[in-house]
C-alpha cells in the first residue's frame, strides 16, 4: 500500500518523486523513453530487469536503463515501511538540458546494462536529504533549481566509485536494450521469477508469452522451467555440501518440501539419497 507519494515536475513531466510504501507490494514500472536513478531510503528488495536481478539495500541506489522492472516489496518482521526517491532522466528533457553543452556520454552509442547498483556512499546520501528538503518546503524550488539537480545528479555520478560502468550505462541511456525471449529466460532460470514475472520482462501477454516459449522450446514454461531447475539441483546435490534447503533456494524453490516432493517425482529419488556419501553432512 502506498502510504504518501510526493513529486516535483519539470516542464510539465515528473522529474523526482518520494515514494513511502508499506510492504508487502509488488512495483512494477516501464520505461519505454526513460532511465531513472532510484535511492532506497529505507528497505531491501530485490530489482529484476529482463537480464539480472539486483539486490539493493537501504542507502543503496540503482540506475535504471529504458526497460521494464519490477521487484516485490517483502514485510518486514517489525512492520516497517519502504522509503523511496526516484529521479527519471528523460530523454528529450536531457537533450534540452545539455543543447548547448551536449555531453559526451550522451554522444556515443555503446552496448551497456540494464541496470548498475551503487553501493551507500555519503555523496549521495547527502545529495538525497537535500532533494527532501526541497520536498520539505515546495515554496523554495522552481525550474533553475531542477535543471541544476539534473546536471548535479549526473556529475555525482560520474565520480562515485563506480564511475567507469556508470559511464558506460550514460553513454547508451537512452538506447533501447533487445533482448530475446531465450535470454530472458536463461538469465532468470534459477531465480524465483514466475512464468507471469518472465511474461513481464518480456513485454508480452501471458497468453503470448506461452505460445512463443512453446514455439522455441517444444514444452510448456511451467514444464520446462521446473524440469531445468530440478536437474541443476541434482548436479548440485552431487558436487555440493550444500545443505537441501540452500540448494532448493538456489535453484529457485522457495518451498523446501515442494522441491523434495518434486524431485522424488522426477527421479525417484528423494534429494538426500540422491547426494554422494561424503556429500551428505549438510544433507538438511
Amino acid at each position: 500500500m502506498v502510504i504518501s507519494h510526493k513529486k516535483l515536475d519539470l516542464w510539465g513531466r515528473t522529474l523526482i518523486e518520494t515514494i513511502s510504501i508499506k510492504p508487502p507490494y509488488r512495483l512494477s514500472v516501464k520505461f519505454p523513453q526513460q532511465a531513472c536513478f532510484i535511492y532506497y531510503k529505507r528497505g531491501k528488495t530485490l530489482i529484476n530487469s529482463p537480464t539480472e536481478q539486483v539486490e539493493v539495500r537501504s542507502d543503496e541506489s540503482v540506475i535504471l536503463n529504458c526497460g521494464t522492472y519490477f521487484a516485490n516489496l517483502l514485510e518486514y518482521p517489525d512492520g516497517d515501511f519502504y522509503e523511496i526517491l526516484v529521479f527519471h532522466l528523460h530523454s528529450e528533457m536531457l537533450q534540452k538540458l545539455y543543447r548547448q553543452e551536449f555531453p559526451t556520454f550522451l554522444k556515443k552509442d555503446v552496448g551497456s546494462p540494464f541496470m548498475q547498483k551503487i553501493a551507500s556512499q555519503e555523496v549521495i546520501k547527502k545529495f538525497v536529504e537535500n532533494l527532501y528538503f526541497y520536498f520539505e518546503n515546495p515554496a523554495l524550488i522552481n525550474d533553475d533549481i531542477l535543471e541544476l539537480k539534473v546536471k548535479e545528479l549526473i556529475l555525482i555520478l560520474l565520480q562515485t566509485r563506480n564511475a567507469t560502468s556508470i559511464k558506460e550505462l550514460l553513454q547508451g541511456l537512452f538506447t533501447p536494450h533487445e533482448v530475446s525471449l531465450k535470454e530472458i529466460v536463461q538469465r532468470h532460470l534459477y531465480s524465483n521469477t514466475s512464468v507471469k514475472d518472465l511474461a513481464e520482462l518480456s513485454n508480452m501477454t501471458l497468453a503470448t508469452f506461452n505460445r512463443r516459449f512453446y514455439a522455441l522450446f517444444d514444452d510448456t514454461p511451467a514444464n520446462y522451467i521446473k524440469l531445468k531447475r530440478l536437474e541443476r539441483a541434482k548436479e548440485l546435490l552431487q558436487v555440493s555440501t550444500l545443505s537441501i534447503s540452500e540448494i532448493a533456494f538456489q535453484t529457485g524453490f522457495n518451498d523446501v518440501p515442494h522441491f523434495s516432493r518434486s524431485f522424488k517425482q522426477q527421479f525417484g529419488i528423494t534429494p538426500a539419497s540422491s547426494r554422494q556419501p561424503d556429500k551428505k553432512q549438510r544433507s538438511r
